[in-house]
């Protein structure tokens, strides 16, 4: 399947005004920059009823953002030539999904969360048809909820809370997809690229 859909190109439209660069998004200072170094793939798999966020449901037993609902992705480690060397792989190794498969579009500015990482999220396109071979010591499930599920800012909660060991208040957004509540690094990732969509609209 290569055929555009409207929602592809106008992401297209919108990383190509920013080639090589990380696209400018609506600001969220408070979880800006700063942390171990880390990458996420953000991938939006085509279909013919849209694009589709492909998502994953971390381990219980996972050190770190345990059961929670992210986008495949880990630390950056002295070998990766980038972030997106660093998104493709851990995308590999988490879910199975070959890199070939993936068109990488561009970067949204780093997100740092309060476990001490700042991610740089890679936006990528993902086409069919491909295989995913989840690792269970990580992975519980891997899942796909519309895009369009996501690309209104006006949908999505912003949160207050505060954080015993930061000993501050640390903003997070939350949002509601098909029954899947998604919060966290991954909401506000996707509250950005919803709002600088929305931005050149």
């Amino acid at each position: 399947m290569n055929e555009e859909n409207e929602e592809e190109t106008r992401l297209r439209a919108l990383f190509a005004r920013y080639p090589g660069q990380v696209l400018p998004t609506p600001e969220c200072s408070d979880n800006d920059g700063g942390g171990t170094p880390a990458a996420v793939l953000v991938p939006l798999v085509r279909r013919e009823s849209g694009l589709q966020v492909l998502l994953t449901q971390r381990s219980d037993a996972l050190e770190h953002h345990a059961g929670q609902i992210s986008f495949p992705g880990g630390r950056v480690e002295p070998e990766d030539a980038s972030a997106v060397v660093t998104a493709l792989r851990e995308a590999r190794e988490e879910t199975g999904l070959a890199p070939e498969a993936v068109e990488i579009l561009g970067e949204l500015p780093q997100y740092r969360t309060t476990t001490g990482f700042s991610i740089s999220p890679q936006v990528g396109i993902v086409t069919p048809p491909f295989t995913l071979r989840l690792q269970a010591s990580e992975v519980v499930e891997a899942f796909e909820l519309p895009f369009a599920c996501f690309n209104d800012p006006a949908r999505y909660q912003r949160i207050s809370v505060f954080v015993p060991s930061l000993n501050a208040n640390r903003d997070y957004f939350e949002i509601t997809g098909r029954g899947r509540t998604i919060w966290g690094a991954t909401a506000g990732i996707l509250w950005r690229l919803a709002g600088a969509l929305r931005a050149v609209e």
